[in-house]
């Protein structure tokens, strides 16, 4: 019996010894939003306005699209939105808004129509220059033809800038 004790607490001790060395090396890392920024060397971001500069102009898009990318920055970062001089910087414009037929019937009519919307974003990182990013995001939400634009375009607008925002966020902030 004192042989099989004592074999259980060797093997014991040499876990715990094991477990000492294993733990400190090992780190568990966790981001709730995606965001994959380090707080010490990032603080303030200033967001542009975004004009519109497509040919189809919805009036409201700019500010329904500026306001959900400053909600959506302020939710997932800790970062202070100001007008000078930050840490990093979003601007662009809003390029294209559109629409476009989609899944013809046998009659050649379009029971389906899609409206697409184009923002070009300029991300500028001030303190390392190769996270910098222009670049064109595009998203798009599909409604019956048989419903008028002017009745649904508010809801899809919102639907594609949550889209778009997503997209932005991903590929800026996020650092994927």
């Amino acid at each position: 019996m004192d042989k099989i004790a004592r074999h259980t607490r060797i093997l014991a001790s040499a876990m715990v010894m094991l477990m000492a060395v294993i733990l400190p090396c090992c780190t568990i890392s966790y981001k709730l939003n995606g965001s994959a920024i380090d707080y010490n060397v990032y603080k303030t971001i200033h967001v542009a306005n975004f004009p519109i500069r497509a040919a189809l102009v919805y009036p409201p898009l700019q500010q329904t699209f500026e306001n959900a990318l400053l909600d959506y920055i302020a939710r997932n970062t800790r970062l202070q939105v100001n007008d000078g001089n930050s840490d990093l910087n979003l601007e662009g414009e809003i390029t294209g808004y559109s629409l476009s037929p989609q899944a013809i019937t046998e009659n050649a009519l379009a029971s389906k129509t899609r409206l697409t919307i184009t923002v070009r974003v300029k991300y500028t990182d001030t303190k390392n220059d190769k996270n910098d990013i222009d670049q064109t995001f595009s998203a798009y939400q599909d409604f019956d033809s048989n419903e008028l634009l002017t009745d649904v375009q508010d809801q899809l607008c919102q639907e594609i800038t949550e889209q778009l925002v997503d997209l932005i966020f991903n590929a800026t902030l996020g650092n994927w």
